[in-house]
């Protein structure tokens, strides 16, 4: 038995994909509802790593972003601001010249969205991004090295890039749409932690099929077992396609009832978002709210 299947061995998930369905369907509709409230909008907000990840993305718009975060607490003095900015990693630079605010600075990085591309590539991009002001680092996980059985290389991956970013944070898209099943989802994430992830993050948003509520119970699963097991704790973070104020509320519902409210906060529970922003604000304030 190799490293790797010994690791898989210590974590075993043996729950078919029907199976995952039923226990989200049940756990929502037991908990969602009551979270459906201005309190917990209100901290989806604070959790958002605002972001901007467009091909024609300019250093004027995310210079704007920039400014609308410094001025959040002036705008909506009872509300807490954002959690990080984040933008491709040409942008950093801009992001870090203009961003007053407490919040972080995240790139997406490492052959992003494909992760398709050489590790020397991937490390370089990934250094140089923390080099130019970026305090947090998110990297695709090479899904087809995972599908095919390579855990080597992507275990070898991730943790040579971590090494690389020194004291940044590392977020691991697992790209859960693109994986055949949930135990593949579960096993990804494993090995993300085992590997050197400060977070694990569920998708790109570049692909058809995103975040959803399955995928985050999977990968919450995961990150429980690894703390109650070795007592590191990691980072959850839905991306792509979390847009409506519902979406939000279903994914903190998960992350309450499988994490627990320790994990409520934005170090360790963050939204990959750029409409999520406004939706939340028109629910907390009950009017149309386009600030972002």
């Amino acid at each position: 038995m190799n490293k790797f299947e010994q690791l898989f061995a210590a974590y075993p998930f043996t729950m078919s994909d029907e199976q995952v369905a039923a226990e989200t369907a049940q756990l929502l509709s037991e908990h969602q509802e009551a979270n459906n409230n201005r309190q917990v909008w209100a901290q989806c907000l604070h959790q958002i790593d605002l972001t901007t990840l467009s091909v024609d993305d300019t250093i004027e718009k995310v210079r704007i972003m920039a400014e609308r975060v410094n001025q959040f607490e002036q705008q909506f003095s009872d509300l807490k601001n954002v959690a990080a900015i984040c933008v491709y990693p040409a942008l950093v630079e801009t992001v870090r010249q203009n961003l007053t605010a407490p919040v972080g600075i995240a790139a997406v990085a490492g052959g992003f969205p494909a992760s398709q591309t050489f590790l020397e590539v991937k490390i370089a991009e990934a250094a140089m991004a923390v080099k130019a002001g970026a305090t947090e680092i998110d990297i695709v996980l090479p899904v087809g090295k995972f599908v095919e059985g390579d855990y080597e290389t992507v275990a070898d991956e991730i943790s040579e890039i971590k090494a690389a970013i020194g004291q940044a944070h590392l977020k691991v898209i697992l790209e859960t749409g693109a994986l055949p099943s949930a135990q593949h989802i579960y096993r990804a994430a494993i090995l993300a932690m085992a590997s050197g992830a400060d977070f694990v993050k569920t998708s790109t948003g570049k692909i058809s099929v995103n975040a959803t509520p399955e995928a985050s119970y999977v990968m919450c699963r995961a990150i429980r077992d690894w703390h109650e097991r070795t007592g590191d704790i990691v980072g959850f973070k839905p991306a792509g396609g979390v847009s409506t104020t519902a979406e939000a509320v279903a994914h903190y519902t998960i992350v309450e009832q499988v994490l627990g409210n320790e994990w409520l906060r934005n170090d360790r529970f963050r939204f990959g978002a750029s409409r999520l922003a406004n939706n939340l604000l028109t629910s907390i304030q009950g009017e149309t709210v386009k600030y972002f």
